[in-house]
């Protein structure tokens, strides 16, 4: 099992790091990147979900990477559901709050509300 482990590790890690981007800035609405968690969510993005990668530095496998979503250009009425760790675009409202596993962004955080369900109204 060890000899399928090393190997597994590394194309696990090639392919984060094929992932993730440094420049989503032409990015078409509604896609979705992955970048390291220490680089600020660009405006009109929401972050979507966080986790953890080799790729992106730190041993204690906190949360260090997160996949961000575009939102400029969805059209009025659409609805995505978004981690609570960066503010929303203007045009955008909060329909709802609640917890999700996937927006864990910090250790230890518990499991208050972390997520929102936004809708597009202007």
């Amino acid at each position: 099992m060890p000899r399928l482990r090393t190997p597994v590790i590394a194309f696990a890690g090639a392919a984060a790091m094929f992932a993730l981007t440094a420049a989503p800035a032409q990015a078409a609405p509604g896609d979705v990147t992955t970048t390291c968690a220490n680089t600020a969510t660009p405006a009109g993005y929401v972050d979507v979900s966080w986790g953890y990668s080799n790729t992106c530095g730190g041993q204690n496998f906190a949360p260090n990477i997160k996949q961000i979503k575009q939102l400029t250009g969805l059209p009025i009425g659409t609805v995505v559901q978004a981690c609570g760790s960066a503010f929303y675009p203007t045009g955008w409202v909060q329909t709802s709050s609640y917890y999700s596993s996937s927006c864990v962004a910090f250790p230890n955080s518990g499991f208050n509300n972390n997520a929102w369900t936004l809708k597009r109204v202007s």
